[in-house]
């Protein structure tokens, strides 16, 4: 029998958490039965649970993780719950796609927006919109081909120069951007911490519970180190983590990705920087370039470097060096706070499939699926979670179309060919923005 791979990442994220966040569910310690039994306690899993009980009540419901909901890479993001799809492409079918999508991220927006208000979580929730900005003059292109795009959807945006920037971000270190509204920001560690601890009360959530492996005895039964959950039906809510609980080939791969936070500026710290509310920035090279944040608690976030992380384990000697380039981005960006340290530094994973899509849906009798976020997490796996329900439990709903027609995961090859694949990937993705980091 082989066991799963526990997903490890060093360090707890550094977003700042009360008491009432920071309280643990009980570990499952002995053998129970469950309707269903969903693995993960990020935003697909606990969506998937909300859901499956809201539809009906009668459902006993079982939501384990490894660590915890504060733990996941779900309290590890930089807190973008985005509106609009990054890439569109050209023929009326990719534009047709592209509306689809962004119909069902504005449901995940909606989704979550109801449950805070709903459950008065506090969550810094803020719509900011974002600033999608570029560095080198020579990627000129990449930032029109995205204006193209906006246009093409009749999205409003605004277009920046260094100098404008610089008034509403305090740095001259972009060349332009484009603002867009519409993007939510957000605490993420509080808002799945309330997500998962407002959920209805015929969902049962364990802590601290990892997925061994899955044995099929009259129906799956999920095997933990102290308990067994014999259960008629499975979700997987692990995006491309412990991959060995699939019964199918992975169509998605682990990456690392960084992040670092200050602590609050001072006053007179704050007085060397325009007067900023909170923002967002993303690069347009996600795999060379820096996302940046400024917070409502005047803090800044640094969000670089992407590595393999196939078996969901990530090492400290890989979160120092990630912490050294956060620390020169920084550096270089606002030149006028060099007395700035960086007080966290944590890492989390993102789930990759080759062509972009999802892997969502039916993986075999009883078990089931809503995976490949492709770093576009929050809203995308809220109502990826919520439809999969309404799929599982035979419910119609107009948006499981749109859901599939965003297409499924294409094949990617085993280790060590994917290996080779996702290191040579990244090298000559860093190698050609180099001048985007």
């Amino acid at each position: 029998m082989k066991y799963a791979s526990i997903p490890f990442n060093p360090g707890p994220p550094g977003w700042s958490l009360n008491e009432i966040d920071r309280r643990r569910h009980p570990r499952l310690q002995e053998d129970i039965q469950a309707d269903w039994v969903i693995i993960g306690s990020g935003f697909a899993g606990v969506a998937f649970a909300r859901r499956l009980a809201n539809l009906d009540s009668r459902l006993k419901i079982v939501l384990i993780d490894a660590e915890s909901a504060i733990e996941s890479s779900a309290a590890r993001n930089s807190g973008f719950i985005i509106g609009l799809p990054h890439n569109i492409g050209s023929s009326t079918a990719e534009l047709k796609k592209a509306q689809d999508y962004r119909t069902l991220l504005q449901r995940g927006i909606q989704l979550l927006e109801e449950e805070v208000n709903t459950h008065q979580i506090e969550c810094e929730w803020e719509n900011a919109g974002k600033y999608h900005c570029q560095i080198d003059p020579a990627s000129e292109a990449i930032l029109q081909e995205y204006i193209d795009n906006l246009e093409s959807m009749q999205e409003p945006y605004q277009l920046l120069d260094r100098e404008a920037l610089y008034e509403k971000l305090g740095t001259r270190l972009y060349s332009k951007g484009i603002y867009t509204p519409g993007c939510i920001q957000v605490n993420p560690a509080k808002l799945i911490a309330g997500l998962a601890r407002s959920l209805p009360e015929s969902v049962t959530v364990y802590d601290d519970t990892p997925a061994l492996f899955i044995r099929n005895e009259s129906g799956p039964h999920v095997v933990t180190p102290q308990g067994t959950i014999r259960a008629r039906n499975v979700m997987l809510a692990t995006n491309a983590l412990s991959p060995e609980l699939s019964p199918k080939q992975a169509r998605q791969a682990s990456m690392a990705t960084y992040a670092s936070i200050t602590e609050p500026l001072t006053p007179e710290q704050r007085s060397r920087l325009p007067e900023m509310k909170s923002w967002g920035t993303t690069p347009v090279n996600a795999i060379a370039g820096a996302t940046l944040r400024y917070t409502q608690d005047h803090r800044f976030l640094v969000r670089q470097c992407v590595d393999p992380a196939l078996n969901g384990r990530i090492t400290p000697a890989q979160s120092w060096k990630a912490a050294q380039q956060h620390l020169a981005t920084f550096r270089k960006a606002y030149p006028q706070l060099n007395d700035v340290k960086l007080a966290h530094t944590w890492s989390g994973t993102i789930s990759v499939t080759r062509n972009g899509a999802p892997v969502w849906g039916q993986l075999a009798p009883c078990v089931w699926t809503a995976g490949g976020c492709n770093g576009a997490g929050i809203s995308k796996q809220t109502v990826a979670g919520n439809l999969l329900a309404d799929y599982a439990l035979g419910r119609e709903n107009p948006l499981i179309a749109a859901m599939k027609a965003l297409g499924q995961a294409n094949y990617i090859p085993p280790s060590p060919l994917l290996d080779v694949f996702v290191i040579g990937t990244l090298w000559k993705e860093r190698y050609f923005a180099r001048k985007e980091a």
